[in-house]
């Protein structure tokens, strides 16, 4: 039976007394419990590979297949990859669900990629009996001190009673302030006991907004201004807030350029967007950026990436006038003595500029006219040597692919090609790791088609990056989805042979590749094989994979003196 509280008063007694309301009280296992705390907080899916840890919660999901999808993907790196993807996606938190040890061990690397890409995600971890802790039991590990340094907080749910109250919890420290990893751990003998504790409506949030102050004093450094750049980054950004930001930008001409791998903040083909910030910008916008007077960086936490190693702003005390705008109070003032800090919402903020006085650009009008035109200039890449110009590549992509298209890349030289001269003209339409991650590609480009089929995917990289988690393909097909995989092969691992190269010269060992046939790879997987040895044979092998309807990838050979965008072994210089 259930009692439902406020007690009431016996009149004779004043002694409280819970009312009887005459139903049966619903209990539950602790894996249903779990499951059911996850729905009301809007999880729709969770990307995981199963282990015997959580069978319970696997048996609850059996009954939620309407509400809640469980992807089963083939390496637990994969897994944690595609939770990031769909949260930087749909703005939603990325769920991952792995078993204990070699599973989390796995997925630790989405963690790290989750906490410097300030991507809210949890990973659910099955974990081995209550009664058999500290006796190294099978697969046994303490994941606070696995995950410290890599997630916002890690919790080991003791009892089934507190799994709503925890999971409520882990939702809200992922989204607030910096958004982050949590890491829910989960004893498997805790999710098949049962309880009866009630559910809990959907974990809060608290946007912080600027004050009238804070913007009145913005305006005065803006109005000053002879060359003021605006930064976008970070995560948490909203379609309102998109919108607001680039009615902004126009409202006050003001010059915009995005982060390291923060494509799609702002649309590339906009008459004031001038390019991405440190690495991969330069020249343009990062010889602007040693200029400018006044600097808004906004929701970006102004790290190396962002500022080509705090050389763009000088770290501690900036040359020039910065004012940070960041949600998470622990970010602000931790790498830059700004001018102004400011503790607020990207969306927020964007609102609250859009909303400000017009300014009139006059001082700064042209400087952002000329800068606009050397990032064009730019993107006008000159012929590329080796067997396939990749220059041509990219400008055939920027002209065939709509602009919903979202655009996924790793790490690695490859995925310069896309991360500086593919045009992202949409609300998040690219998705890089800004840790650095080889093998995000793949995983991110499936997870892609997951959340939306109908959205054209494409991913580029290198044939060291693809093989990292290329395996992942098996789990598009398995899905039915059909992203299309670029992969530019030079045999090697390009990146760690170029810097082999500057610092010892004709000296390089272990970055020699000798990769598959790339094309069979995607037949292997029942998709569409392509390979390209000439420029002019590309775009008919990417009509072909596109016409198939089925995933695909396109093995493009650029020769191993190819290191990137204008860049052979014989352009590379001693450092």
């Amino acid at each position: 039976m259930q009692f439902d509280c406020p007690a009431q008063v016996d009149a004779a007694t004043d002694a409280p007394r819970l009312r009887l309301i005459g139903r049966r009280t619903v209990t539950r296992t602790g894996g249903k419990i779990l499951v059911d705390a996850l729905i009301k907080n809007g999880c729709s899916t969770i990307f995981g590979v199963p282990g015997e840890s959580y069978l319970a919660a696997l048996d609850a999901m059996t009954d939620q297949t309407d509400k809640l999808a469980y992807v089963s993907c083939r390496h637990e790196g994969g897994a944690a990859f595609m939770a990031i993807a769909h949260a930087d996606l749909t703005g939603e938190t990325g769920v991952c669900f792995v078993t204990r040890g070699p599973g989390a061990t796995n997925a630790s690397i989405g963690v790290h990629t989750a906490f410097q890409g300030s991507t809210p995600m949890i990973l659910l971890v099955g974990q081995i009996a209550r009664a058999h802790r500290d006796k190294e039991a099978f697969q046994e590990m303490d994941y606070r001190r696995v995950f410290g340094q890599m997630a916002k907080w890690i919790c080991e749910i003791d009892s089934a009673d507190r799994i709503p109250e925890l999971v409520n919890r882990a939702y809200r420290v992922a989204r607030s302030g910096r958004p982050g990893p949590v890491v829910l751990v989960l004893p498997e003998d805790m999710l098949r006991e049962t309880s009866d504790v009630p559910d809990l409506p959907a974990a809060k949030y608290t946007p912080v907004a600027p004050s009238a102050t804070d913007m009145a004093s913005i305006r005065d450094f803006l109005a000053d201004a002879k060359r003021p750049l605006i930064l976008l980054g970070g995560n948490g950004w909203s379609e309102a807030g998109h919108r607001a930001m680039i009615t902004a930008a126009e409202k006050h001409d003001l010059p915009v350029c995005v982060g390291f791998r923060r494509h799609g903040l702002f649309p590339n083909d906009h008459d004031n967007y001038v390019g991405n910030l440190g690495f991969g910008g330069t020249p343009v916008p990062n010889d602007y950026a040693l200029t400018a007077d006044v600097i808004v960086a906004i929701g970006s936490r102004l790290g190396d990436g962002d500022t080509l190693k705090f050389q763009l702003i000088k770290s501690p005390q900036p040359e020039n006038t910065l004012i940070h705008v960041h949600p998470g109070a622990e970010e602000l003032g931790r790498l830059y003595n700004a001018q102004m800090l400011v503790q607020a919402d990207p969306n927020a903020f964007a609102e609250a500029l859009l909303e400000m006085a017009p300014l009139r650009p006059v001082a700064w009008g042209a400087a952002r006219k000329e800068l606009r035109a050397q990032y064009l200039q730019m993107m006008d890449l000159p012929p590329q040597r080796g067997p396939v110009d990749m220059g041509e590549v990219m400008r055939f992509l920027n002209r065939r692919l709509p602009a919903e298209t979202v655009m996924t890349t790793g790490a690695g030289n490859a995925g310069d090609w896309p991360n500086i001269y593919y045009s992202y003209r949409s609300y998040r339409c690219g998705l890089a790791p800004v840790s650095g991650a080889m093998g995000f590609g793949v995983p991110a480009a499936v997870a892609a088609k997951i959340v939306d089929p109908t959205r054209p995917v494409v991913n580029i990289g290198g044939d060291g990056d693809f093989l990292m988690n290329g395996q992942e393909l098996a789990t598009a097909a398995q899905h039915g989805v059909n992203p299309i995989c670029i992969v530019v092969d030079n045999a090697m691992y390009g990146t760690i042979r170029m810097h082999q190269q500057r610092r010892h010269p004709g000296r390089h060992t272990g970055t020699e590749l000798e990769s598959p046939n790339f094309a069979k790879l995607a037949e292997g997987y029942y998709g569409h094989g392509e390979t390209v040895t000439r420029t002019e044979d590309f775009a008919p092998a990417f009509e072909r994979a596109w016409a198939s309807g089925k995933l695909a990838v396109i093995h493009v050979v650029v020769g191993p003196d190819n290191f990137g965008p204008n860049m052979d072994l014989s352009d590379i210089q001693p450092a």
